[in-house]
């Protein structure tokens, strides 16, 4: 992954946090920072995944590297949703 790459990765994960978040159901109580921080995380993985099978660099938009940071991104906000709220109410 180049430098550009990896720019492009965060601001295209600010987008996939969000996204990661509609896919979610119900309310998460965990600030938006975080999502976005999940977002930028689950980029970088989904970028380096599609990589490993090969479906990085496609004709036109990568829509299976794109629904792989999704995933990734909705399992973050679950997981963390799941155990920052409970950590917050104790």
């Amino acid at each position: 992954m180049e430098v550009t790459g990896f720019f492009t990765a965060i601001i295209i994960g600010l987008i996939i946090g969000a996204l990661g978040r509609l896919v979610v159901p119900g309310k998460q109580n965990i600030p938006i920072w975080l999502t976005l921080l999940i977002g930028v995380v689950a980029a970088i993985l989904g970028t380096l995944v599609a990589g490993a099978l090969g479906v990085d660099d496609t004709r036109g938009i990568d829509w299976i590297e794109l629904a792989l940071q999704i995933v990734f991104a909705a399992i973050g906000v679950a997981a963390v949703a799941g155990t920052y709220g409970r950590r917050r109410i104790r």
